[in-house]
């Protein structure tokens, strides 16, 4: 608080955080200088409230054939405003109307993975992930993009061709598969 004039022995601390343990301490002044501070008071946590902050870095991706991978950074416990926290993860199939909901009690979560033989590989969904705790739902993030996991690719390599080179050398040459949905991203190639 500002400076408090001398006649007042008591004083409003605003702008804490909730759910913080805080203690205090009265320094008195005067046109000569700053005095020595009190001790310290007993420990004093604020009352809990609704969670404000939102995740950030929403992302994901990745995972097995039917599988929607969400991750993001947790948040920290100063900002998690009471007892209870955890996360709320909301997402959707790009252009539908219809949100599904989960929750994750972890406090240390950072990732959530959804099944569903029904997702086909690579495909994009809205997510939201927000958070909570007793005192009830707080800030969802802005929407992310995130690609459902991929599956093997499905078409072989087209046009493959040897050609002896030396006594010990085969040269093997083929067409690349071009990316799509079915095929996802090509790492790399086998040669038998």
């Amino acid at each position: 608080p500002e400076v408090i004039n001398g006649k007042t022995h008591k004083a409003t601390v605003v702008d804490l955080s909730p759910w913080v343990e805080y203690e205090f301490r009265v320094v008195a002044s005067n046109s000569v200088g700053i005095g020595e501070p009190s001790r310290p008071s007993a420990l004093l946590k604020t009352k809990a409230a609704v969670p404000v902050v939102a995740p950030t870095n929403i992302s994901g991706g990745g995972g097995s054939r039917s599988e929607l991978v969400i991750t993001w950074e947790p948040v920290p416990e100063e900002l998690q405003n009471g007892e209870g926290f955890g996360y709320i993860i909301m997402f959707r199939p790009l252009g539908s109307t219809t949100w599904t909901k989960a929750v994750v009690a972890s406090v240390e979560a950072n990732k959530y993975v959804y099944r569903n033989e029904s997702i086909t590989p690579l495909s994009p969904f809205e997510v939201k992930v927000g958070v909570y705790n007793n005192k009830g739902e707080g800030t969802l993030s802005s929407i992310s993009i995130v690609y459902s996991g991929e599956d093997e690719p499905q078409i072989a390599p087209a046009g493959a061709s040897a050609l002896s080179v030396s006594a010990a050398e085969v040269e093997v040459s083929w067409q690349p598969i071009a990316w799509n949905r079915h095929t996802g991203r090509v790492l790399g190639y086998e040669v038998r």
